[in-house]
Parts: structure tokens; sequence; C-alpha cells
């Protein structure tokens, strides 16, 4: 086990998809620790107003934009910071988005999105940050994923997979990372009240403040654990329903979401089994 923790003095850290949600508040949060923090998002003026708001914290934020989907634009972004900031001590992964799937109006550019953005702009960064720290012989990384990449969930078809797949990716290259003097975690907050999950359409137990949850992630940095979840009542229930047979399981999240009970997308009547002869 790689047991390097991350601190200001160590260098630069980086968060992808800083907009807005759990990454603004974390950068906040990680400034006011005394962090230099390079943020990251397609928005330049919301990254602006970010920089402004920390005028006065310990630490300071300096604004890279770029798009997570675009494999150059994250080459840039770590290009600046290793060139012009410092060294890239600290990297959490953090940029997606959620769009909600309907089986009854499956579109393929919600998966085809959900996939780039969520997927392929975690790995658009994590190359070049990977390289870099490798250099440095050490380094800490963090992957935001999902409780809801735990098993399948309603309208999470696109969102899951690619929390799903991001978990596996974490558990996989922690193998070699821990040989490279890198230290990856795997960040798998439950439901937070952000723009995303706004997006629900059935209720949110356990819902949490966004700067509860940069919080949260911030003491999980420090710690030694390769997951970092919360609030452990609630996601530790879905680790535990996740154990039980698929029958059992689909009967109570339907239950515990009314999904059954909802009228279709589409606006027809649901399909009553016919009775088995």
């Amino acid at each position: 086990m790689n047991d390097f923790v991350a601190r200001p003095e160590h260098g630069i850290a980086w968060i992808s998809g800083a907009s807005s949600g759990i990454g603004r508040a974390l950068a906040l949060k990680m400034a006011s620790e005394g962090y230099k923090v390079a943020v990251t998002a397609r928005d330049h003026e919301k990254l602006a107003e970010l920089q402004s708001e920390a005028n006065g914290l310990a630490g300071s934020i300096i604004v890279l934009d770029g798009d997570v989907t675009n494999p150059e634009d994250m080459e840039h972004v770590l290009a600046s910071i290793e060139y012009e900031h410092g060294a890239l001590a600290l990297a959490v992964f953090n940029a997606g988005i959620y769009l909600p799937v309907h089986a009854e109006e499956l579109r393929r550019e919600d998966f085809e999105r959900s996939f780039a953005v969520n997927l392929q702009g975690v790995v658009n960064c994590l190359v070049p940050a990977v390289r870099h720290m490798k250099h440095k012989g050490q380094g800490q990384i963090a992957i935001v994923s999902s409780v809801t990449g735990y098993g399948g969930l309603p309208t999470g078809a696109a969102y899951g997979a690619t929390k799903a797949a991001l978990i596996n990716m974490a558990e996989s290259l922690k193998f070699d990372l821990d040989k490279m003097g890198i230290r990856i975690q795997l960040i798998n907050p439950g439901f937070v009240d952000t723009p995303a999950t706004r997006k629900n359409e059935f209720p949110m137990p356990s819902l949490i403040p966004v700067d509860e949850a940069a919080a949260e992630i911030y003491a999980g940095l420090k710690s030694k654990s390769f997951e970092i979840t919360f609030p452990r009542r609630f996601t530790y229930t879905l680790k535990a329903l996740n154990l039980l047979p698929y029958s059992l399981y689909f009967w109570l999240v339907n239950r515990a979401t009314g999904w059954q009970e909802r009228p279709r997308a589409d606006g027809r009547r649901p399909v009553t089994p016919s009775p088995a002869e």
C-alpha cells in the first residue's frame, strides 16, 4: 500500500469539473486549507467567479480552462501546471454529467455524451497526471464515482454505467499505482444536493448539502482509505442491497423509489404481466 498523503507544501491540487457542485465546493475548501488549486471546466466565467471568491483564503485558485472530453486540452492543463505553477501533488477527477435515461425513449446521444464526459473525460485527465506523478515518484489521485455505480437504479442506465466503470478502473489501477508511489482513491458519494441530482425523478434519501460533501471528501483525502463514501449509513445500505438476489433487489428498489407505480415516460400505461398458464 502507498502511504503518500498530499499536503499543500507538496505542490498543486488539480480539480476537474470545478465550475459547480462538488468540484466547486471542494476547491474552496482546499483553498481555505492552504492549497494552491488549479480548477478546470468549460465555463470560464464561473471559474473566474470561483477564483474571486477564494480571495483572502490561505491558499488560492488558478483558472485553467479546458474540456475534459478533449485530450489535448487536458495535456495543455497539465503542462501549464507543471511549467508555470509547480509540481502536481493531488488530482481530483470530478467532472461529470447526469442525463436521465428512460427505456421507453432511448437515445444514443445520452449514452455517448455520458461516456465521453464521465468515463473518457477521466481517462483524458488521468493519462497526463500519471505520467507527471510517475516522473516525480509520488502523487495522489482521487476519482469521483458514485454509489449509483454499485447497482442499477431507475433512469441511471448511462450515468450508472459510467460510474460502475470508474469503480472498476480505480480498483484495477491501484495494483500498479501503488508500486509507482502514486496513491489512488475512489470517491463514492451518496445523494448530494447539486444541479445534477436535482434531475432525479425519485426520492433521494440522506440527501446532504454540497459543503458537507466537500468536507467529507477533504477529510477522506487526508485518510489512508481507498474508498471515500458518505453518508455511510446510506451508502453501506446500498452496498448490502447489491448482495441480495436480483429478485429481492429489484423488488426493494421498486418499493423504495415507487418506480413500478409511476407512469411510463412515453405516456402509455404500464404493461400488466399476463398470468402464467
